[in-house]
C-alpha cells in the first residue's frame, strides 16, 4: 500500500518535477544551498549521516540501565561525599557538601543500606530475535544497515519511565524488537515501511530515547516480528533559507546537534527541551514538545513550517512552506502528537532565528510561593516574559541548595553568607518559606537590559529580591544534570520520578497543594514507611495559565513492590490533577502511561476522530506501539 502511494504526498511526481523548475528558476541565487528532488541528498553531497555527538551502538556512550553518558553520574567518593563525575557538564568533577546530608534528611536513607542491581546486560536473558527470513532478503537487498544484536536491541526496548529502568536493573523486558533499522534518508525509510507492510511486520520508531510515557514499550503480545525504526543516522540539515529564515532538518537529529550545526551558520531555533542532548527533531513533532526557552522562540507547534511523514498509506505532506494556510483542520496537528501511531516523520521544515547577541541570567527570591506564581501572572499578563522564567517551591529550592558544590575561594563563601544573612534576617524570609524564580535573557543587549529591568520591577511589587545571576545560571544548568540523580537515589532504595501538566492561572495554587498533599496522604495509606519528597516548580507561562512541573519520590524500604505501590501514587496523583483542572500532559506526551485517560481528557466523539485517522492511515496497525489509543 506504501508503494502505490508513494508519490501522492503532494501531487504526482510530474507536476512537483514541473513545479520544482518553475520554482528553481525563480529562487537562482537566493540563500537557500539545496533544491534538488534527487533522493538522500544533502549539503555536500550523497547519503550518509553526519558526526553527530550520540553513535549508532548508542552503548559505546550512552548508560545502559541509567541517564545520559557513562562517564556522568552522582556518587560517593571514599570519603562519603557526593560528587558528580566526568567533564561534560559545569558540575563535574566537583564535591556537593550537603547533598549527602540532605538525601539522609530528607528520605532517612542511609550509605550504608545499599541495593545491588545488575552490572552489565546479560544477553542470555533477552527475548530471542524472531525474524522472517523473506523479509531478511528484502532488507539486505536495499544496503539499509540493521542487526539483531541483543545490545542493540534492548537499548530500544525502553524510555526513561522509572518502571523501564527498574526492569532493566532488576530483570528483563517480556518483549523487544526483534530488529533495528537505521534508514539513512527519507528515501530508506519509505522503503522499511514498504517491507513492512508487503510482510505484515510492526514498526516502532525511534528518535532519541528519552520517553517517559513508555511509549517505547514493546507491547507483549504483539506477535509479528518488531522492527525498531531509528532515525538516528538521519540527522543532516538539508538547507537553510536564510531570506526566510527556515531550515530544513532531517527528523533523526538530537538537539543538541541541531543546535550546534545551526549555530555554524549563526542561527539557532532556541528549541531546548530538558532532553535536548539526546531528544531527537522528530521526538519532539511526535510528542508535542515544549522547551525551556518557549517563551521567545515558541513551542514545537510554533516552530514547524512543514512536516514530511510516511505512513502505510503513503507520504503526507504539504504541497508548499507557507507561514499559514487555510485549507481545512491543519493536517500537521493529525502528525504532531501522534507518537509512533501513524507513521515516520521524516524531515521537518522549522523557523530558525539569528544567534542571540546578548544572554543573561538572573534569579528572584520570594517570601512564599504565592507571591512568586502572582509574579508570573503579572509578567504572562504583561506580556514581558524572558526567553526562560521558572518558579521552584521551597522545597525543590532546598534541593537545589543541596547540589551545591564546594565553594573554593573564601571570599565567595563569605559573600554567600552575607547574601543569605541579608535575606533571612535583614529582609524577614524564612528559609523554611521562600522560594526562587530563575530567569533567562536573550536577544538585542539594549532590549534586553530594558526588558531584565521591567521583570525586576514587577518581582518588586510582589516583594521579590534580585538574587544575581549565578543563581540563575546554575539553576538552569541544573536542568541538564538533575535526571542522573534518579539512578543514585535507587542505588539507595530511593525511588522518583517527575511528571507535569498545564494549568489555568487562578488554579496553579490550588493544583500544586492539593497534588502535593495528595502524595503524602497516598504514601502514608500505601504503607510508606518514610515521608516522601514531594516538590513542584512552574516552568513554563502563557496568557491563560501555565506549566507544572511535579517531583516525587520515596523511600521504598520495608515494600516488596516499590514499583506497583509508586504506579499507584501516580496514578493517584493524576486523579488529582485532572479533578483540580489541570490537563493530562503539557509536553511529555500520553504514550501507553497515561492512554487511560484520553477519553476524559478529549472526549468519547474526539477519540473516534483519532481512531478513525488512524484507521484510514494505518489500517493494519503496521505503526502498532499501542500507544494514544
Amino acid at each position: 500500500m506504501a508503494a502505490e502511494a508513494a508519490g501522492s504526498g503532494g501531487g504526482s511526481p510530474s507536476s512537483a518535477r514541473r513545479r520544482l523548475r518553475i520554482i528553481s528558476g525563480h529562487l537562482r541565487g537566493s540563500g537557500r544551498n539545496a533544491l534538488s528532488p534527487s533522493p538522500c541528498k544533502a549539503q555536500g553531497g550523497p547519503a550518509g549521516p553526519a558526526a553527530g555527538s550520540i553513535p549508532k551502538k548508542r552503548q559505546e556512550l550512552l548508560k545502559w540501565n541509567g541517564w545520559g553518558y557513562n562517564d556522568s553520574k552522582f556518587i560517593f567518593n571514599k570519603k562519603g561525599q557526593a560528587e558528580f563525575t566526568g567533564k561534560r557538564y559545569r558540575l563535574g568533577g566537583m564535591v556537593l557538601p550537603t547533598f549527602k546530608e540532605w538525601i539522609e534528611k530528607t528520605f532517612g536513607a542511609s550509605l550504608e543500606h545499599k541495593t545491588t542491581s545488575r552490572a552489565s546486560l546479560n544477553v542470555n536473558d533477552v527475548p530471542p530475535s524472531i525474524v522472517n527470513e523473506e523479509f531478511l532478503q528484502d532488507l539486505r537487498a536495499t544496503n539499509i544497515s540493521y542487526s539483531q544484536d541483543a545490545e542493540d536491541r534492548v537499548f530500544r526496548a525502553h524510555g526513561h519511565c522509572l518502571h523501564e529502568i527498574f526492569v532493566l536493573r532488576e530483570g528483563m523486558f517480556k518483549r523487544i524488537p526483534d530488529i533495528v533499522v537505521w534508514p539513512v534518508c527519507h528515501e530508506d525509510v519509505v522503503k522499511i515501511v514498504e517491507l513492512a507492510c508487503k510482510h505484515n511486520l510492526c514498526i516502532i520508531p525511534f528518535g532519541g530515547g528519552t520517553s517517559v510515557s513508555s511509549a517505547l514499550e514493546c507491547p507483549e503480545e504483539e506477535k509479528r516480528t518488531i522492527i525498531s525504526l531509528d532515525t538516528s543516522q538521519m540527522n543532516r540539515i538539508l538547507w537553510i533559507d536564510e531570506k526566510n529564515l527556515t531550515a530544513c532538518v532531517e527528523a533523526g537529529i538530537v538537539g543538541q546537534d541541531l543546535e550546534k550545526q545551526l549555530g555554524e551558520s549563526g542561527f539557532c531555533t532556541g528549541h531546548e527541551p530538558d532532553s535536548m542532548e539526546f531528544s531527537s527533531l522528530g521526538g519532539w513533532v511526535a510528542t508535542r514538545a515544549s522547551g525551556m526557552k518557549k517563551n521567545i522562540y515558541g513551542n514545537i507547534e510554533d516552530l514547524v513550517i512543514h512536516i514530511k511523514m510516511v505512513t502505510p498509506r503513503g507520504i503526507v505532506e504539504k504541497n508548499c512552506q507557507v507561514p499559514r494556510m487555510s485549507t481545512g483542520p491543519d493536517i500537521h496537528h493529525f502528525i504532531m502528537g501522534s507518537e509512533g501511531t501513524l507513521g515516520v516523520v521524516t524531515e521537518v521544515t522549522i523557523k530558525i532565528r539569528p544567534l542571540p547577541e546578548y544572554q543573561k541570567y538572573g534569579s528572584v527570591v520570594f517570601p512564599n510561593f504565592e507571591r512568586g506564581v502572582a509574579c508570573l501572572r503579572e509578567v504572562a499578563k504583561q506580556r514581558c516574559a524572558p526567553a526562560s522564567i521558572r518558579l521552584v517551591d521551597n522545597a525543590q529550592f532546598q534541593f537545589g541548595h543541596a547540589l551545591k558544590p564546594q565553594v573554593a575561594s573564601i571570599f565567595t563563601s563569605f559573600l554567600d553568607g552575607l547574601k543569605k544573612f541579608y535575606i533571612t534576617k535583614f529582609k524577614g524570609f524564612d528559609p523554611n518559606i521562600l522560594c526562587v524564580a530563575t530567569l533567562l535573557f536573550e536577544g538585542d543587549r539594549e532590549k534586553v537590559l530594558q526588558h531584565e529591568k521591567q521583570v525586576y520591577d514587577i518581582a518588586t511589587k510582589f516583594g521579590g529580591l534580585a538574587a544575581g545571576e549565578d543563581n540563575g545560571q546554575r539553576g538552569y544548568m541544573l536542568t541538564f544534570v538533575i535526571a542522573y540523580i534518579r539512578d543514585l537515589g535507587l542505588d539507595y532504595y530511593v525511588i522518583g520520578e517527575s511528571f507535569e501538566t498545564s494549568v489555568p492561572w487562578d488554579r496553579v495554587l490550588d493544583l500544586c497543594r492539593n497534588v502535593k498533599e495528595r502524595i503524602v496522604r497516598e504514601c502514608k495509606e500505601k504503607g510508606v514507611q518514610f515521608a516522601p519528597f514531594s516538590t513542584c516548580r512552574v516552568t513554563q507561562t502563557y496568557d491563560a495559565g501555565a506549566c507544572v512541573y511535579f517531583y516525587f519520590a520515596f523511600n521504598y524500604r520495608g515494600i516488596s513492590d516499590p514499583i506497583h505501590v509508586y504506579e499507584e501514587i501516580e496514578r493517584a496523583a493524576r486523579e488529582e490533577i485532572l479533578a483540580n483542572g489541570g490537563s493530562l500532559s503539557h509536553h511529555h506526551g500520553v504514550g501507553k502511561l497515561r492512554k487511560r485517560w484520553m477519553k476524559e481528557s478529549i472526549s468519547d466523539v474526539g477519540l473516534g476522530m483519532l481512531r478513525s485517522v488512524k484507521e484510514y492511515v494505518d489500517p493494519n496497525n503496521i505503526f502498532g506501539n499501542k500507544n494514544l489509543l
